[in-house]
């Protein structure tokens, strides 16, 4: 059993609201546009992260973390990538994966809109975790939590708090 805190979007920001949650996790994932790889250092102080890039990081965690990422966890297969839609609108890379690797849990960042669903066709838990950030248009920052348990997702849980505040500690 594995408890999972899934983020994206932090644009450079890394601070108290996101490290608390961080601290209560056994493993922390990012979904891309890091910004500043002091955000991933930080994180990696504390515990295990899996990340991938976004669009807006530059060369140094482009040579840090892939563009996309398949793995497993506690008998989940999961796929991470920051780019690639939607059920009904993935990019053609993503719907190639997702017929050909089969994962039960999708995730993607970039659109700061937090989104879970569960896409029948594909029979794959859709996971977009919004922005943890403060840059960008949202005016809630985000972030979902869950535990993994023998290949079921479970306890799934949004975080959420003002963009103009700290969450409550």
């Amino acid at each position: 059993m594995k408890n999972i805190l899934l983020l994206s979007d932090t644009h450079g920001c890394i601070d108290e609201s996101i490290l608390k949650y961080v601290r209560q996790a056994d493993e922390v994932w990012h979904a891309g546009d890091i910004g500043d790889l002091a955000v991933t250092e930080t994180i990696q102080g504390l515990k295990p992260l899996r990340a991938v890039y976004g669009n807006i990081d530059g060369k140094e965690a482009r040579a840090e973390f892939p563009e996309e990422q398949l793995f497993m966890c506690e008998e989940m297969k999961v796929y991470m990538i920051h780019i690639g839609g939607y059920p009904g609108k993935y990019k053609a890379v993503v719907k190639e994966r997702l017929m050909t690797e089969k994962p039960g849990i999708y995730i993607c960042g970039h659109s700061h809109i937090l989104k879970v669903q569960y896409d029948q066709l594909h029979n794959v838990l859709h996971l977009n975790p919004g922005a943890a950030g403060i840059s960008g248009f949202h005016q809630v920052r985000t972030m979902l939590r869950f535990v993994i348990d023998k290949g079921v997702v479970k306890d799934m849980e949004v975080i959420e708090w003002p963009k103009n505040k700290k969450a409550e500690l």
